[in-house]
């Protein structure tokens, strides 16, 4: 994990779906460094009753939780502590499938849910740092960008550093469209009411404490389904290629930005592996993961799915230019510690663990 900016300096952080994935993530890196932390999640997402226990046995009254949820204004505003020193807005619907299903509960969960975040902190911790966790999905489909297919991979043709900020935004998917509109939301109220906030554009973060699912965190799904031995569908053709970024890289970019506030405020960075840490979904993740597993890993196909991308990959130099941040954690490396993680913990989810006490603090 990265060394705190100001490690003298304990803080008072908010994090908005701090039982997920990155949430926890987070959480965990700010109370080892003895800040305070208020978890604010509504525990739905499997897997994160959890973390918030593994988080609570961990660091004890450094982290203190509230169960609830972003669409509630009313609940949100009341538990933001006004000294809060960061939030971090993490919460929210994550898959295009669900979009698809269900577009209204995105739309509330994802822009209305923005839009409540950005108020609370308006109106009760204004001087707030606010960091946002975007999408690649903002992009689109891009399909004014020209890709070439080889053998186990797509391509950019014109492209050889990914995709940068001065990408058109082009929100396909109503998930692309709700993440999106809380995307130009967060940029603006930097804009219009002076708020320090700024915009991750993440592509494919992977670690510890992931517990993915088909439609979304992919690289841990496949991970844990190769080790119990659950069936794995790959839609389209497997030469799907994405830049992934491991967990610790991600927190030490908010690390980074945090520190370079007086340039971070307002701006929008693309956040990932980059160029150098790219890998297709199957066809080249594949045969890593059959060597971890020490055998062959049976798979069907089927056909796309709506908001899919061919290749997607992060131009990350405005980061590296404006932050001093670049990715430390090689694919091979990181995918290596995630299949140990699962291979130790093959379904955390699963196991029985002491019943999370709601503290609202």
């Amino acid at each position: 994990m990265p060394n705190k900016s100001n490690s003298s300096d304990t803080m008072n952080i908010f994090i908005t779906g701090g039982a997920g994935f990155i949430g926890c993530n987070l959480a965990d890196y700010h109370l080892s460094q003895g800040d305070r932390v208020v978890i604010f999640d509504n525990l739905s997402r499997k897997g994160t009753d959890t973390n918030l226990a593994w988080l609570q046995e961990r660091h004890g009254d450094l982290l203190a939780f509230t169960l609830g949820d972003i669409r509630d204004f009313d609940a949100l505003r009341g538990a933001l502590p006004p000294d809060t020193e960061r939030v971090y807005h993490m919460a929210g619907q994550v898959a295009v499938t669900t979009s698809v299903v269900d577009p209204r509960e995105d739309f509330e969960s994802n822009a209305l849910g923005t839009f409540n975040v950005l108020e609370a902190v308006r109106t009760i911790a204004p001087q707030a740092i606010v960091f946002y966790a975007s999408t690649n999905k903002v992009y689109g489909g891009m399909e004014d960008v020209a890709i070439v297919e080889d053998e186990t991979r797509y391509h950019y043709r014109g492209l050889p550093f990914g995709v940068s900020e001065e990408q058109l935004l082009d929100f396909h998917s109503p998930y692309g469209c709700s993440k999106g509109c809380g995307d130009q939301y967060v940029r603006d109220y930097a804009r219009i009411y002076g708020l320090r906030t700024v915009v991750f554009r993440q592509s494919c973060i992977y670690g510890t404490r992931q517990f993915g699912v088909k439609d979304q965190g992919w690289v841990a799904y496949f991970c844990i389904a190769a080790r119990l031995g659950r069936p794995i569908t790959i839609y389209g053709t497997g030469k799907q290629v994405r830049d992934v970024l491991w967990i610790d890289d991600l927190v030490a970019a908010y690390e980074a930005a945090a520190a370079r506030i007086d340039v971070s405020a307002g701006q929008i960075y693309n956040i990932g592996g980059g160029p150098g840490n790219t890998m297709s979904i199957w066809a080249e993740f594949g045969p890593m993961l059959e060597k971890l597993a020490g055998h062959p890993i049976p798979v069907t196909y089927s056909d796309w799915r709506p908001g899919d991308q061919s290749i997607y990959v992060s131009d990350i130099r405005k980061a590296e230019r404006e932050l001093g941040w670049r990715p430390l954690v090689p694919v091979t490396e990181g995918i290596e510690r995630l299949w140990e993680w699962v291979d130790a913990n093959p379904d955390p989810r699963e196991h029985p663990h002491r019943s999370v006490p709601i503290l609202v603090k």
